[in-house]
């Protein structure tokens, strides 16, 4: 289970204490560091890798993020894809990383490298 899941209404359900290892992303490594579930939090958007999201979903989720940046020394925001290259596909190409970096107001280095579109879209 993640910590988290977004439906594309934009509803938060929470299943898992952000204190507590979830079991998201399964064989893991981000920068070095395996096992990721060991040391992050796993937001789920309800959706197929490769399709769009909702605004709502956008909207929940820079919200959220900003929060728990606020309680826990986040330092990335990456997808599954980034972590368990090849076994998993989300959120995928469908995901505006620039639009979730506009509306939070971050710098580049929260962001997976190559994420960030040329144009960036309007904030939500």
């Amino acid at each position: 289970s993640a910590h988290f899941f977004i439906r594309r209404d934009g509803l938060l359900m929470q299943f898992v204490s952000t204190l507590a290892r979830a079991w998201h992303a399964g064989v893991s490594n981000h920068l070095g560091r395996d096992n990721c579930n060991d040391f992050s939090i796993g937001i789920e958007l309800e959706g197929l890798e490769g399709d769009t999201f909702e605004t709502a979903q956008y909207r929940q989720l820079a919200a959220l993020c900003s929060h728990l940046m606020q309680q826990h020394p986040i330092r990335h925001l990456v997808g599954h894809e980034h972590v368990a290259p090849g076994r998993k596909l989300d959120p995928g190409t469908g995901f505006d990383w620039r639009r979730l970096q506009q509306t939070m107001r971050l710098s580049d280095q929260y962001f997976p490298s190559g994420c960030m579109s040329a144009t960036p879209p309007p904030t939500l």
